[in-house]
C-alpha cells in the first residue's frame, strides 16, 4: 500500500489554477473584522492584504472545485485509493505558510498545487493511517507570493476498548448524558509552539489572553505577533471569566460523533474586550440570547480532554444544572 501511494508524490493537483476574486478590500474589511485584527495597514489608500488571507484568495467557495480550471483527478484518485483500502476518515493536523510578497487590492491570485509527501504508515490515537501533505504556490502577477502547505491524517479509525464503568457498546453514563455519542471521543485540539501557553493555562484552570509587550493591545486567539502594531514580544493577562454572548448558533444537524445535538456555540466577548467561540451550557440552547451574561467553567470530557465552556446566569426555578 505505501509503495502504491508514493507514486502520488510529486503529481500535480492543480495547475494554473486562478482565484475567483482578484484581491479587494471588502474581503481584507470582513477578515479583519472577524479576525479582530485593527493593524492600519490593511485599511486605506495604501491597504495591503493581511499575509494570513494568503490561503483565502484560492478558495472555490460552496459550490467545490469541479469546475475550476487547471484541476487534476490526482486528489481524488489518491483519497479513492485510500477509502477502498479502509482509511475513510479524516482530519486535518496543521497547516504551514510562508509569505514572500505583500497581496495588494487588484492583485490577480493563480496558483499551483501538488502532492508534496504521503507518509507511510503512522498508528495514532485516532487510528492508522497515512499523512497527506499538499503545496500549493501561489502567484500575484505571475509573481510567487506565497506557499501553503496542509497536512491531513487519512486514517482508519481506532477499536475503543470499554473503559471501567462503561457498557459493553462502549457508552458511558457520561456519555449519555453529556455532549457525546455512544463510545465517542471528542477531537483533541491542536497544540502548537503559537498556543501552547494558552493551553498549558487550561490545565491550569486559567483562561489566559495575549497582550503586546509594545503597545499592550490584547488579543485572542494567540497569534505569534500582534495585530496592532506587529511586535512578536508579548506577556499575558488572566480573564476575570465574565462576559456575554455577543453571537451564537444552535446546531441540529449533521450529528457528529461525540457531539449530541441540539447544542449551543457562542462567541462570548469576554469582559476584557476580546472573543472566545465555546459551548453555552447552564440553560436549554434555545434559551441562548445574545447579551446573555455568562460566565467561565471547566469541563472535563474524559481523562485526557478538559475545556473553557460558559454558563449562562440561572434561571429562577432552574434545576442545580441550570437546567429545568
Amino acid at each position: 500500500m505505501s509503495e502504491r501511494l508514493r507514486k502520488y508524490q510529486g503529481r500535480a493537483a492543480t495547475a494554473g489554477g486562478v482565484g475567483r476574486d482578484l484581491v479587494n478590500l471588502p474581503m481584507i474589511r470582513h477578515w479583519c473584522e472577524a479576525m479582530g485584527d485593527t493593524n492600519p495597514a490593511y485599511r486605506g489608500p495604501d491597504a495591503v492584504a493581511p499575509p494570513t488571507m494568503l490561503q483565502a484568495w484560492t478558495m472555490s467557495g460552496l459550490s467545490g472545485h469541479t469546475d475550476r480550471p487547471g484541476r487534476s483527478g490526482t486528489y481524488d484518485e489518491l483519497f479513492g485509493l485510500l477509502d477502498d483500502a479502509g482509511y475513510t476518515s479524516v482530519v486535518a493536523t496543521d497547516c504551514e505558510q510562508e509569505y514572500l510578497r505583500p497581496l495588494r487590492p487588484g492583485d490577480e491570485i493563480t496558483f499551483d498545487s501538488m502532492i508534496e509527501s504521503v507518509s507511510g504508515r503512522k498508528t495514532t490515537k485516532l487510528g492508522t493511517g497515512y499523512f497527506v501533505t499538499t503545496r500549493m504556490d501561489i502567484r500575484a502577477g505571475g509573481e510567487l507570493a506565497g506557499t501553503h502547505r496542509f497536512r491531513i491524517l487519512k486514517y482508519r479509525p481506532a477499536r475503543r476498548s470499554p473503559r471501567e464503568g462503561e457498557a459493553p457498546g462502549g457508552s458511558s453514563g457520561a456519555a449519555r448524558s453529556g455532549n457525546a455519542g455512544a463510545g465517542a471521543v471528542r477531537p483533541r485540539p491542536v497544540v502548537n509552539r503559537d498556543n501552547a501557553g494558552f493551553w498549558e493555562g487550561v490545565g491550569r484552570h486559567r483562561l489566559l489572553i495575549q497582550r503586546c509587550a509594545d503597545c499592550g493591545a490584547l488579543r485572542f486567539p494567540w497569534l505569534p505577533g500582534c495585530g496592532a502594531c506587529g511586535c512578536p514580544d508579548w506577556d499575558t493577562v488572566e480573564s476575570c471569566g465574565e462576559g456575554t454572548v455577543y453571537s451564537y448558533v444552535v446546531m441540529h444537524h449533521p450529528p457528529f460523533p461525540a457531539f449530541d445535538p441540539p447544542y449551543a456555540v457562542a462567541l462570548i466577548e469576554l469582559a476584557e474586550g476580546v472573543r472566545i467561540v465555546s459551548d453555552v451550557v447552564g440553560v436549554p440552547p434555545g434559551e441562548v440570547r445574545i447579551g446573555m451574561p455568562v460566565r467561565l467553567e471547566f469541563r472535563r470530557y474524559d481523562e485526557e480532554l478538559e475545556l473553557p465552556v460558559f454558563r449562562a446566569a440561572r434561571r429562577a426555578g432552574a434545576g442545580p444544572d441550570g437546567e429545568d
